[in-house]
């Protein structure tokens, strides 16, 4: 009845080298003008998973809830580097669907945020193509990436950014996405459900704290997770 799952990243002898993705100044701008590449960080992540009515029953200390989640793959692809906004589309609706939700009610997009010049737009493509099938509403959920504070952590990104936003639940606060000075050219925010969180803020939606996750693979395997 419970799960421990995580990721690990270490680096050894200079860590991984992909000149292709790789930011020529040492820093992630997600979404932003300069945006030139990712930066690589070592990290090791682990949760407890456990079904809610065991946790209750048993009075364990209740993190946040996962309420829905998807898996797809690109299949066939232009390149290791080259993500596919359609099939990122389609495992966000998926999650979203799974999840029982309205979309409406996210405030919170955790994304995955490499920082790469062909990267951000299409995960933003993907991610306002989802929410364009449910609501015409714009600028009404943040944005960001733990990335720009700790680097890509590969393997571990994905349960790095699930620890983000629950600590951001926990402070009823959303943190930061620094680097972030001028917009993508290339993304239209202003036309868009979302806007990127570059300060802390208090954050007080309506309903319950619910939010997205998106980690997306190298072997183009894209997850999206829903919790609140």
């Amino acid at each position: 009845n419970l799960s421990i799952v995580g990721g690990l990243n270490t680096e050894f002898q200079g860590g991984m080298t992909m000149d292709s993705v790789e930011s020529s100044d040492g820093k992630i701008r997600t979404f932003d003008a300069k945006a030139n590449g990712t930066v690589w960080g070592e990290g090791v992540a682990l949760t407890l998973l456990k079904p809610l009515k065991k946790a209750l029953a048993d009075g364990d200390h209740i993190h946040a809830v996962i309420k829905g989640s998807a898996i797809n793959n690109d299949g066939a692809s232009n390149g290791l580097t080259a993500p596919n906004a359609e099939a990122q589309e389609e495992v966000i609706v998926k999650a979203w669907e799974n999840a029982g939700i309205n979309p409406e009610t996210l405030s919170y997009i955790e994304a995955h945020g490499t920082g790469t010049v062909l990267g951000d737009p299409i995960e933003f493509k993907g991610l306002t193509g989802a929410f364009r099938r449910y609501t015409q509403k714009k600028q009404f959920c943040a944005i960001g990436s733990l990335k720009t504070n700790m680097g890509h952590l590969v393997a571990a990104s994905g349960c790095a950014s699930l620890f983000k936003v629950v600590k951001q639940m926990q402070h009823k606060q959303m943190a930061p996405t620094i680097n972030f000075s001028e917009p993508n050219p290339y993304i239209s925010f202003q036309t868009s459900p979302l806007y990127v969180n570059d300060q802390l803020s208090n954050w007080q939606p309506n309903g319950p704290r619910r939010a997205a996750i998106s980690s997306f693979g190298f072997s183009h395997t894209n997850c999206h997770m829903v919790i609140e």
